[in-house]
């Protein structure tokens, strides 16, 4: 396991009162002897990324992941997905495309959403770009269109995508993510570098693993203003797709996940495990 700065445990990483932090660490106590009674503790990753971290639960863990939604199914989206952006992807070269999404959660206000949406245009390269409805404060519909007419082939922005699907498209390059757990593992099952951009809780040590354990992403950092800037969004971006060291690193996890959900894998093993439990 990495060294842990203590800044980036989860309920350091709340924006809000010292009250709401409070609420939240009572929470994880109370709930962490619940793990030591239970038989066992499903888990949605896979050994060959977490073994050190599965052998210190109190309970044996099955690990299953990565878990993946049939692609028939739509039960487990918020908002419809606009699959017309497979369509979009289909025309793009291979390895070009920047597909940019941050979850259901996450919230910027005007001026973050701004840089990031000029970082994007300035690195020149096709992207993809979820915005959902709630995404940002202060934003509407008008400056969606004139971005739209801004940048027009170049990117394309979509309300919901289908991720799993667009993650494992071969147009796809890199994904700009907040590193929340179940994109964290379809990034890894798909092979996929990351450029990192935690919002809150656990995504600040997703982002540990991802960039420093597994060697498979890099940051996206604040200036000394805490502004995340158009240009580093843009230099990351260069930066990650001219790394080959980071591209083999994810291939190489992607083929581990692989072969730990394939018949006699180790989270094939523990699935059975679950299924045949007593």
């Amino acid at each position: 396991m990495p060294v842990i700065d203590a800044a980036d445990l989860p309920w350091s990483k709340f924006d809000g009162s010292p009250e709401i932090r409070r609420i939240m660490v009572k929470g994880i106590v109370k709930s962490n002897p619940t793990l030591a009674r239970a038989d066992t503790i499903v888990c949605n990753t896979f050994h060959a990324i977490e073994s050190e971290v599965l052998a210190l639960l109190p309970t044996a863990a099955l690990a299953v992941g990565p878990l993946e939604a049939p692609r028939s199914t739509s039960a487990s989206q918020l908002w419809p997905e606009d699959r017309a952006c497979l369509v979009w992807l289909d025309a793009q070269p291979p390895g070009s495309v920047v597909y940019v999404a941050f979850g259901s959660f996450t919230v910027f206000d005007t001026a973050r959403l701004q840089e990031l949406a000029d970082g994007l245009a300035l690195t020149g390269r096709p992207f993809l770009w979820v915005v959902r409805p709630n995404f940002a404060n202060g934003v509407d519909q008008g400056w969606l269109d004139k971005f739209r007419c801004r940048v027009g082939d170049t990117g394309l922005v979509v309300g919901w995508a289908p991720q799993q699907r667009v993650l494992s498209h071969p147009a796809v390059a890199c994904f700009i993510s907040h590193c929340g757990w179940n994109s964290t593992m379809e990034g890894v099952r798909h092979g996929v570098p990351f450029l990192c951009w935690p919002y809150f809780a656990d995504q600040f040590l997703n982002q540990k693993y991802i960039c420093d354990v597994w060697g498979t992403g890099l940051r996206i950092r604040a200036n000394e203003r805490g502004v995340f800037t158009k240009e580093e969004i843009r230099d990351k971006v260069n930066q990650l797709l001219a790394d080959d060291t980071i591209r083999a690193r994810a291939l190489s996890l992607k083929r581990a996940a692989c072969e730990s959900i394939t018949d006699g894998g180790s989270s094939h093993q523990d699935l059975l495990k679950l299924v045949n439990w007593k």
